[in-house]
């Protein structure tokens, strides 16, 4: 369990809903959890506003939002916690938590908990603390394949247990899958804001 994690956040058994109301509810709750996230971390410190600055925007939820938009991911770990469960994107070619865009979807909790199950398989996840684990601000390059432009990603990362055992399923945006020791992790994926989600553990 971690502590110190920010509450209010939209939880698992928060309803579907294209209520314009729940939707704002959602967006203030993120806002506030942001308002009192506290981090030993600088580079996240930065981000805590830039996150409320893109979160005045009404369509910050919507990939076609630029220079940037919210996206949700998700760390999970296995039930021992000495593992973590990536993707290898088919697209940036790097290894990644699973996650992706809100599309539009203002509860993050449920963005990182559909990506999770997108792209693992995994139906049986077990959330760990009350809110967010990490957050962070990442360049996405440019796609010229689909004449989209380099933007970035907000992104809102929970902490999740999950059975080692369970079957997994690669999804259409990966080329593979694995549980991965987490101190193997560097030699997956050696950048900053990876090694972070490690080190709050």
């Amino acid at each position: 369990m971690i502590e110190g994690l920010p509450a209010g956040l939209p939880g698992p058994h928060s309803t579907e809903s294209g209520d314009a109301r729940q939707a704002v509810q959602d967006r203030q709750s993120l806002l506030s959890a942001l308002r009192d996230y506290q981090t030993n971390f600088a580079e996240e410190r930065e981000f805590i506003s830039r996150f409320s600055d893109l979160l005045q925007h009404p369509d910050s939820y919507k990939r076609t939002h630029l220079p940037g938009h919210i996206t949700a991911s998700s760390w999970i770990i296995n039930n021992d916690g000495s593992k973590v469960l990536l993707v290898k994107h088919a697209a940036l070619k790097k290894w990644l938590q699973p996650g992706g865009h809100a599309d539009g979807d203002e509860n993050v909790f449920r963005v990182a908990v559909r990506e999770a199950n997108e792209e693992t398989g995994l139906t049986k996840l077990a959330p760990v603390g009350s809110g967010f684990l990490d957050i962070d601000i990442h360049l996405i390059p440019e796609r010229k394949d689909l004449s989209f432009p380099a933007h970035d990603h907000y992104d809102v990362r929970f902490l999740f247990q999950a059975d080692e055992s369970d079957e997994l399923k690669i999804s259409d945006e990966s080329t593979d899958l694995r549980w991965i020791e987490l101190n193997d992790l560097e030699k997956f994926n050696p950048e900053i804001s990876i090694i972070r989600l490690r080190s709050k553990l």
